[in-house]
């Protein structure tokens, strides 16, 4: 028997749950199917999200052909066979191909398609977890329309678990009593996937305990066996990366609860090391020299935390996270970094000035010699002034004082110094 979620998957857009954004009235992708004229298409969005069910849809809407190939398992061969169709009593309408995975699939292999997507033969619908503009081939990007496909919310969830339950019922003709909050943990837990909700709901009922003529799922039952399935994570994947933005960005922020969750959700899935290694970058470019003081704490905390790994790991993190979102904050030295790289990646190179180089032999064509380094220490507070940058950037200033306490009081010390020596 195929897996619950495939059967019941819906069979009309106004059974589907989510993506309103995209098939709810009036909206673009409903619009489009509703019009029977299916461009080529590429759904993008995380798994269990209804791209699938909706590329079904479609195809039971169109007269075309449907083949369907998981670019994960199929090869060049699996294309060749379908383009042969072409033409045929098979594909006499033309054929619509839906390619789950593209992303599997190489550029050559995507190549393949694309004679046969320009001249209408194939229309494609192509579906992906990963950014189609990083790994869909631009020539088929430049003749589909990309869809995003949202995470799906609870609230969306919870009306397809119940359904499922009642399916459940109708197949095994038994009756299920479900613990108050069973439906409500599941939509919750299962990280916006209603794929993972209704593998849930299957094993629930599997091990559901008789009570008479009634079958008894208990909220006990339904945390067991959906534990940890809200950590969508794919270190390689988009949520990876906006997991690793929202910790910096709260941390930045300065909003410590925001930076705990996120490094919560990073720990949860095992990712230690992203954890310690944006944490240390957040200290050195947010924090910086505010409170430069700061540093080689979060750098003990992420020592202390590899040296005891998981799960106690959390411990000296959690410290240097709340740390590192509740001091003040400066990006005064990384924008000066950037001001400085800038000019670089723009041409703006010169020679060292003279006096700075290492001691070497002057040529004969230099008429004064030697190299007039003026030794700061040998001047009064360890200062005199002496041209540092090349010729071509003389006079460039990169770093600009931040306002926070520290920063103002180099800024201070500094201009008295200079203003009694100039």
């Amino acid at each position: 028997m195929p897996p619950l979620a495939d059967r019941i998957r819906p069979h009309t857009l106004d059974d589907v749950v989510g993506q309103s954004h995209l098939i709810g009235r009036n909206k673009p992708l409903r619009r489009i199917i509703e019009s029977g004229e299916i461009p080529n298409m590429v759904f993008y969005g995380p798994s269990g999200v209804g791209k699938t069910t909706i590329a079904s849809i479609i195809a039971d809407s169109t007269n075309k052909t449907l083949r369907r190939l998981n670019a994960t398992t199929a090869s060049t061969q699996d294309i060749k066979d379908i383009v042969a169709q072409i033409n045929t009593f098979a594909g006499i309408n033309g054929i619509l191909l839906y390619l789950d995975e593209i992303q599997y699939f190489n550029k050559k292999q995507q190549q393949t398609l694309l004679e046969f997507i320009e001249n209408g033969s194939i229309t494609l619908i192509a579906s992906t977890t990963e950014n189609p503009y990083f790994y869909v081939y631009n020539a088929i990007l430049s003749r589909s329309t990309v869809f995003e496909f949202k995470t799906i919310e609870a609230i969306d969830i919870q009306k397809a678990v119940e359904r499922a339950y009642k399916l459940l019922e109708k197949e095994k003709d038994t009756r299920y009593s479900v613990e108050a909050g069973v439906s409500e943990y599941i939509s919750n837990a299962c990280g916006g996937d209603v794929r993972k909700a209704l593998n849930a709901v299957e094993l629930t009922a599997l091990t559901a305990e008789d009570r008479g003529e009634d079958k008894y799922i208990t909220l006990e039952s339904a945390k067991q066996l959906t534990q940890k399935s809200a950590l969508r994570y794919d270190k390689d994947g988009d949520s990876h990366y906006d997991i690793l933005s929202g910790y910096q960005k709260s941390m930045r922020g300065s909003d410590p609860d925001a930076a705990l969750y996120y490094l919560a959700r990073l720990l949860e899935a095992g990712d230690l090391p992203s954890a310690c290694r944006r944490l240390m970058v957040c200290a050195c470019e947010d924090v910086g020299l505010a409170y430069p003081q700061l540093l080689p704490i979060v750098k003990a905390c992420v020592d202390m935390a590899n040296a005891v790994g998981l799960p106690e790991a959390s411990i000296p993190l959690a410290d240097a996270v709340v740390m590192v979102a509740n001091a003040p904050k400066s990006n005064s030295a990384y924008m000066a970094y950037n001001k400085a790289a800038a000019d670089l990646a723009a041409g703006r190179v010169g020679n060292i000035p003279r006096q700075l180089q290492n001691k070497h032999y002057d040529g004969d064509e230099r008429e004064i010699k030697g190299q007039f380094y003026l030794y700061p220490h040998d001047y009064p507070n360890h200062w005199v002034e002496q041209q540092y940058l090349p010729d071509i950037l003389k006079g460039t200033c990169y770093y600009e004082y931040g306002d926070n306490k520290n920063e103002q009081a180099f800024k201070k010390y500094w201009e008295s110094i200079k203003k009694k020596q100039l």
